[in-house]
């Protein structure tokens, strides 16, 4: 059984690693790595104790980029290995399985392992790109293999199995396999980050506190008081002058620290076999059942043939044995097809109106309810600056898992290949975007009207280029990568960060200035963006067809 857990894993580490996502995160890797370690005269930092980092030796170089990777990559790994037991659904392999003796238990621990070695895989990146970094950074060539790996092991790696079972626990729950899911991780994650920091967080949290306590007796051994030396930081900062240094030998780990990761290896451990409880494993007989085939068939896994005898009306051919008098008939029925009424109008109001009917598809009216208590809400709030500080980025959450079918729903439908044939490509993809557009007016209409009864120019201005942004930006990273992930993980951080005050990264004006205009990205920028952004929609669009 362990050979089959073993090759299982391997099989499927080989899948993933093929697929432009995994490259995606390699290069988001790589470039996390070159922002842990900034050039000793930039005005920016990560990881900084006060006034004071740590030279850029292998212990320390080794030390920021990990601790960068335990904070960041469970996010993006996430998104990377959640798909584990959905792609076997969606491309039948999970009806293979159903049929063989193979136990859940088995399954999963497979697709666990698997997830632990991609996420391990770029773990194994970024300690190369620190050690890179080191040499870059010429402040000491000398190379301590150990100090610079440990890290990675001991407090990086534990936080990626932890991640590895979040995923395929998700995956395993019906309400959160789909967007929703991709939503709670974001808030998940950043719990996690934040209460993992603090000196009470169980099991030694994201290992934080035990680096800070080291890195203090290395400025104590050096005679710098460490509380007099400043707070720790962890993150993207800006300084204001160059950080002074001291040499750090490394991070020692002692027993009740190597225990908590231990621990938190155990607890992934049983979060990948909880779902043994309830998951069927494409078993029809112990709940979920086999999907439809495309011919509308449900087909007996037992005898392997069509249920019910229904062969020749869903599919319109005679067979053998069979006699098909509909045959016989065509030609007379076909004589004198019949003839589609003209319809007079503009294709282009028709294909918006098509577009918009089938991104709200599905949507359950207590969504549209909540759109409608928003611009309600939106008028009765007092002062006109908490509209925009708090209801506009509700009203601009709110749409997230809609947002993220732009770009998305030809390719993971099966019918990009149908829709290709039609000649109109360009004004199907503009009409794509429109009906995004519309949508993302109809979530922030309320905040709108009360920018237009308060004259606020310059915030309505920034409202319709953020209106503009959003649907450009889904249908850029759907035209892209052909998931809906992408968008949900790129958002959720813009996102997030305007809601905490970061002005760097406001797309939609929530965030204003003493004077109350808006303090976020300059109009220009963002006009440029969305111009940037449809332009290369249109020419990946034009490149795939001409490759096709």
């Amino acid at each position: 059984m362990p050979e089959t857990v073993v090759r299982l894993a391997v099989g499927d580490f080989r899948d993933r690693v093929r697929r432009p996502a995994y490259a995606v995160v390699l290069i988001a890797a790589v470039g996390l790595g070159y922002l842990a370690t900034p050039a000793p005269e930039s005005d920016w930092v990560v990881m900084q104790v006060g006034d004071y980092r740590g030279t850029y030796n292998s212990a320390y170089t080794g030390m920021v980029v990990a601790l960068a990777a335990t904070v960041w990559l469970p996010l993006g790994g996430f998104y990377v290995v959640r798909n584990a037991i959905a792609r076997d659904e969606a491309t039948g392999v999970g009806r293979l399985l159903a049929t063989t003796p193979l136990r859940t238990w088995t399954y999963l621990i497979a697709k666990f392992l698997s997830s632990v070695l991609v996420l391990a895989s770029m773990l194994g990146v970024l300690a190369v790109t620190a050690l890179v970094m080191q040499w870059a950074r010429g402040e000491t060539m000398a190379v301590d293999p150990v100090r610079l790996l440990s890290p990675f092991v001991s407090i990086a790696l534990p936080l990626m199995a932890l991640t590895a079972a979040a995923a395929l626990l998700f995956e395993t729950i019906p309400p959160l396999r789909a967007g929703l899911g991709n939503v709670l991780w974001f808030f998940v994650w950043t719990v996690l980050v934040l209460a993992g920091q603090s000196p009470h967080a169980p099991l030694g949290g994201i290992g934080v506190h035990s680096v800070v306590q080291s890195l203090g007796a290395g400025l104590a051994e050096q005679g710098i008081d460490p509380g007099t030396a400043g707070e720790f930081s962890l993150g993207l900062t800006q300084i204001q002058e160059p950080l002074k240094t001291f040499d750090w030998q490394g991070f020692d780990p002692d027993a009740a620290f190597l225990l908590g990761r231990y621990a938190l290896v155990a607890i992934a451990l049983g979060l990948a076999l909880l779902p043994v409880l309830w998951f069927p494993r494409f078993d029809p007989a112990r709940g979920r059942g086999l999907r439809a085939p495309a011919s509308g068939l449900l087909l007996n896994p037992a005898a392997g043939t069509a249920s019910g005898g229904a062969v020749p009306a869903a599919t319109g051919l005679p067979v053998a044995g069979v006699r098909d008098d509909r045959a016989e008939a065509r030609p007379a029925a076909f004589a004198n097809p019949p003839r589609t009424p003209v319809t007079y109008g503009s294709p282009a109001l028709r294909l918006l109106a098509g577009e918009v009917r089938i991104l709200v598809q599905g949507i359950p009216l207590w969504w549209w309810a909540g759109v409608l208590v928003l611009a309600v809400a939106s008028q009765m709030v007092t002062p006109a600056t908490g509209v925009t500080r708090i209801l506009l980025p509700v009203a601009w959450i709110w749409p997230v898992l809609i947002w993220s079918r732009l770009g998305t729903q030809r390719h993971e439908h099966g019918v990009e290949a149908l829709l290709g044939a039609c000649p109109a490509v360009r004004s199907r993809t503009a009409a794509e975007w429109g009906a995004g557009f519309l949508l993302t007016a109809a979530a922030g209409i309320g905040p709108a009207l009360r920018m237009v009864t308060g004259a606020d120019t310059q915030g309505l201005v920034h409202w319709f280029l953020g209106a503009l942004f959003i649907p450009s930006f889904a249908l850029l990273l759907g035209t892209l990568s052909r998931t809906h992930r992408l968008f949900q993980f790129a958002y959720l951080p813009l996102w997030y960060g305007t809601v905490n005050g970061l002005a760097a990264v406001d797309f939609m004006g929530a965030i204003r200035a003493d004077d109350g205009s808006p303090a976020g990205l300059p109009p220009v920028f963002l006009a440029a963006a969305v111009v940037v952004m449809l332009s290369v929609v249109f020419l990946s669009g034009a490149a795939r067809r001409a490759t096709s």
